[in-house]
């Protein structure tokens, strides 16, 4: 933890929206580019090691920020589009 006197700051990471898709009957989690997404919407993500598109559902949307995010930020990718 970081201290405020101590001179440390505390990195904002702002909010961001996450949606759990179901893609080849598993769930993964990625990064929405907009907060208009709702459960039920089909969307192209990218899947598997060549991060080939791919269609899934979305099961469940959260709005985050980074600390709190549903998997690591330097891992979760990015939907490609709302289908």
């Amino acid at each position: 933890m970081i201290h405020s006197l101590s001179g440390g700051v505390i990195k904002e990471n702002g909010r961001h929206t996450f949606v759990k898709v179901e893609v080849n009957g598993a769930p993964y989690w990625y990064l929405s580019p907009t907060s208009k997404i709702a459960a039920g919407a089909r969307v192209s993500v990218p899947f598997g090691k060549g991060d080939l598109p791919a269609e899934g559902t979305v099961l469940k949307v959260e709005e985050a920020d980074g600390q709190c995010a549903p998997v690591p930020m330097n891992r979760i990718r990015e939907i490609y589009e709302i289908l």
